[in-house]
């Protein structure tokens, strides 16, 4: 006998399969296994220094002294970040800094707070 998946949504192992769809009855989700791995590759995902996935919305602290182009300013490290929006870019954070105005951040110098 083959092993189900667990449901995605809610991770229980009573999931059942009802052509084409799995189901779960705990949480009444049904998905096509073959459409989850398709959005799995599509969507881009973004982490912090240590691994941990960074949403839109996040708020994010700097994990080390960021030097900023064109001035002699420095971002501290331990800098709070609110609400940070994710792009598809080299420096893949857009954000907001309280003294320092709209930047673009690199991933790997945050951590999720």
């Amino acid at each position: 006998m083959s092993e189900l998946p667990n449901c995605p949504k809610c991770n229980s192992s009573y999931t059942y399969l009802d052509d084409p769809l799995y189901i779960c009855p705990e949480c009444a989700y049904e998905w096509n296994p073959n459409q989850i791995e398709k959005e799995e590759e599509d969507t881009f995902k973004v982490f912090d220094a240590y691994g941990t996935t960074l949403i839109d919305g996040d708020n994010v602290i700097t994990i080390k002294n960021l030097p900023v182009k064109g001035t002699s300013r420095t971002i501290k490290a331990g800098t709070k970040v609110k609400s940070i929006r994710l792009v598809d870019r080299d420096h893949n954070i857009d954000c907001k800094i309280d003294g320092f105005g709209y930047m673009a951040l690199k991933s790997e110098f945050v951590k999720k707070c």
